[in-house]
């Protein structure tokens, strides 16, 4: 049986001239907790994004074998 957890994030827009900044300090951030959840056994099933206001809300959606 699988179990499933999800992390969110919300990264905030600021006043840049950079039009990517957000991706920019998103992907670090995100790389690590994928780096982290892998080391705990959990695989990266799907992930998803979405903005409201001034934030980006990033998704991910982990899965693992259950240990029964």
């Amino acid at each position: 049986m699988l179990e499933y957890k999800v992390e969110v994030r919300a990264y905030y827009s600021k006043v840049s001239l950079n039009k990517n900044h957000i991706v920019e300090s998103s992907q670090a951030d995100s790389q690590t907790i994928i780096d982290q959840k892998a080391s705990e056994g959990w695989s990266l099933v799907s992930t998803d994004a979405t903005n409201f206001g001034a934030a980006l809300y990033v998704y991910l959606y982990f899965a693992r074998n259950k240990e029964a």
